[in-house]
């Protein structure tokens, strides 16, 4: 069974590789992008889709940071709490301690 799901995860994994690389043999012609202030970038189409995508994971991870950075902060300020005490001889042991409640 676990052969089989490496196998598939394998399969996969070469159908994306060769479909991305078809895509960028199709995709060879030179593009431009007009940029502002009358500025243009000209390259092969592919390089500019994968500027893009590269730009807008970079987007998406800069937005995703404070809510992780905020949950990292707020679980350093949570502490566990401190061990349950051993009873001392002294003192009469709880009423519900012999019934494991």
């Amino acid at each position: 069974m676990k052969n089989a799901i490496r196998l598939l995860k394998w399969v996969l994994k070469a159908l994306i590789f060769f479909t991305l690389f078809a895509f960028a043999l199709n995709n060879q012609h030179e593009a431009s992008l007009h940029l502002f202030f009358g500025q243009q970038w000209r390259s092969p189409m592919v390089l500019i889709v994968l500027a893009a995508f590269a730009v807008g994971l970079v987007v998406g991870v800069l937005g995703m940071a404070p809510r992780r950075w905020r949950r990292s902060d707020m679980a350093q300020r949570v502490q566990a709490p401190p061990p349950a005490s051993t009873p001392n001889a002294d003192q009469p042991p709880h009423p519900g301690a012999a019934h494991g409640l």
